[in-house]
């Protein structure tokens, strides 16, 4: 299946100038959002995965469902203060501003195998912010997968040294 032909550009979305990649489309076609997991976990499926960590909100959709799929735990990252309980907090550089994620202080065990997990690799800011949390729980992050790479932001740049996969690239704008 054709999961490119599922992802609309929203022109100058949040701001001008991006071209936001709109998942809602694949999301709501149901061979489509089959499709998009299940290729995900056969990416990851080899990488023994216990706990699959996301981003809000975006990252949380295809995310819970991959973490099913692979038969592993689901981690939540969330904005500063959304949390309830302790937290380890870290910022990062988006494509169009800088924000931060906050995880539990007990969401990975120490030793644990993660996949960090988002719909889009655009700078690799978030993707980064997301792997440094695991790290700083003593994590071991055995992957990164997405469902989406803008190959022309770079983002694999920040993630250098972790096994990076996506299943729809954008080499240009």
């Amino acid at each position: 299946m054709d999961l490119a032909s599922l992802i609309r550009d929203i022109p100058d979305f949040p701001k001008p100038g991006i071209a936001f990649k709109d998942i809602t489309p694949l999301l709501a076609d149901p061979a489509g959002l089959d499709t998009a997991v299940a290729a995900l976990a056969e990416l990851a499926r080899p990488l023994d995965v216990e706990v699959v960590i996301a981003a809000e909100a975006r990252g949380f959709l295809l995310g819970t469902a991959l973490a099913r799929e692979l038969g592993a735990g689901f981690v939540l990252a969330r904005k500063p203060g959304k949390l309830p309980y302790t937290t380890v907090r870290a910022e990062y550089l988006l494509e169009y501003g800088t924000d931060a994620l906050e995880l539990h202080s007990d969401a990975v065990a120490s030793g644990a195998r993660v996949l960090v997990h988002d719909d889009l690799l655009a700078t690799g800011g978030t993707a980064r912010a997301l792997c440094e949390l695991v790290e700083q729980l003593d994590g071991q992050v055995v992957g990164c997968a997405f469902l989406i790479e803008l190959a022309f932001l770079h983002g694999r740049g920040r993630l250098a040294g972790y096994d990076v996969h996506s299943l729809v690239r954008y080499d240009s704008e």
